[in-house]
């Protein structure tokens, strides 16, 4: 052991970056060679032999520790770790982002909606809103399947309009409130 050790740690830092990883399979590489020494026919090196037993020693375990993998946080680098974080502050920092973006979206086209009929309202609301079929709005409106499609058509155009003139209005004089609605 004292003659090959540096050899097999070697071998097995290639396939392990964690120095303990690369000990356990030293340790393992070790308890196989001499489970193994019986069948040591003394035609080579024995460094090369060991180094065949630590190769495949180390693709075994790294194969079955592809099956059942088993990393934590602890077991990343310190670089590893640090680019995990960021990608987490990242994504945590798009998420509210979205969500900040989504709920302006949602208060803009509620302003907007109250701002139209309330034909145009019912058909947005359970067409767009509640995703209810065109068959499902005609008959709780009472309306035919064709009037529902024309007034979601009219009604989405409307709703298209006043946002874009907000829109348009907004950009040009530099006000950046939105106007209340007169209820």
């Amino acid at each position: 052991m004292r003659r090959y050790s540096p050899r097999v740690f070697r071998v097995a830092s290639r396939f392990f970056r964690r120095r303990s990883l690369a000990e356990e399979a030293a340790q393992e590489i070790f308890l196989k060679a001499f489970s193994e020494l019986g069948s040591y026919a003394g035609r080579g090196s024995m460094e090369g032999w060991l180094t065949r037993i630590a190769t495949n020693t180390c693709l075994n375990l790294l194969r079955s520790s592809k099956r059942r993998p088993e990393s934590t946080v602890s077991d990343l680098t310190e670089d590893e770790s640090a680019w995990l974080d960021r990608h987490l502050l990242d994504a945590a920092s798009e998420r509210h982002e979205s969500s900040e973006r989504s709920l302006a979206a949602a208060d803009l086209a509620g302003r907007v909606l109250q701002g139209l009929g309330p034909a145009d309202q019912l058909v947005l609301t359970m067409i767009d809103g509640e995703e209810a079929s065109v068959k499902e709005v005609a008959q709780v409106t009472g309306w035919s399947e064709s009037k529902v499609k024309v007034q979601a058509f009219r009604a989405r155009r409307r709703m298209r309009e006043a946002v874009e003139k907000l829109l348009g209005r907004n950009s040009k004089d530099g006000d950046k409130s939105l106007p209340r609605s007169s209820s």
